[in-house]
């Protein structure tokens, strides 16, 4: 039995054959690309920040009365949140970040007795706007829940920081995120400076738990849970 086919036809199934693998590896070796790159240029954590201890001038360590009082969030602060994606099996560090975040604090004595911090949703970037339009408009309804608010729940102590300038912390809490909320523990380093007060931290969260649904689009598709991240500059009110 004679093959039918032409002659002139096999190069060609060859050429295609040999153009669809090294399209395939060319589309990996992108994914994987795209995905170092993304990393590397993903701003670091907030706590993983150096912040210096500076008692401000005049006032010495070990006074209550040096942090006492009513604090404003001032400018320089910004909060965000920082997740993973999974795209085309590579793992992707996705960072959203805004520095519009207004607050106040009350320390009586040497201790956190109140606090609220809000965060406009709205004006979160990250390096896609297709992500970010995303993110304002369908997993989170910024249009119906434009901030993110976390509020103090329970004294937290802060007598290190009254007596050497700095304090590790853990603040028990409340985060309401798209019109949800739940209660959590915000964990992080707050500093005296010249300024003021400094604190970094995070709060870990599942997305769910607030209403917000992770894209799942085949080839990409985002964790469940992830960090809200936190950097804020204190001046007295």
């Amino acid at each position: 039995m004679t093959n039918s086919r032409p002659f002139f036809a096999r190069p060609l199934v060859w050429i295609i054959a040999i153009a669809a693998v090294l399209a395939t590896v060319a589309a990996i070796v992108a994914t994987r690309m795209y995905v170092s790159s993304q990393n590397a240029a993903a701003p670091e954590e907030f706590l993983s920040e150096d912040v210096a201890e500076a008692t401000t001038p005049g006032q010495s360590s070990g006074s209550a009365d040096a942090i006492a009082g009513q604090w404003s969030i001032s400018e320089g602060s910004e909060a965000g949140y920082r997740v993973d994606e999974v795209l085309n099996g590579e793992d992707v560090t996705v960072v959203g970040r805004t520095d519009d975040v207004t607050g106040e604090v009350t320390i009586d004595g040497s201790e956190l007795t109140a606090g609220t911090v809000i965060v406009d949703l709205r004006t979160v970037t990250t390096d896609s706007s297709r992500r970010d339009g995303y993110f304002t408009s369908r997993a989170i309804d910024t249009s119906a829940n434009p901030e993110a608010t976390f509020t103090v729940a329970e004294a937290v102590d802060l007598t290190a920081l009254a007596d050497s300038g700095t304090a590790e912390i853990e603040i028990p809490g409340t985060l309401d995120i798209n019109g949800q909320s739940r209660e959590t523990t915000a964990q992080g380093t707050v500093t005296r400076t010249v300024a003021g007060l400094r604190v970094v931290g995070a709060i870990d969260v599942t997305w769910q738990d607030h209403g917000v649904t992770a894209p799942d689009l085949g080839f990409v598709s985002v964790e469940d849970a992830g960090v809200v991240e936190f950097a804020l500059d204190l001046t007295r009110a």
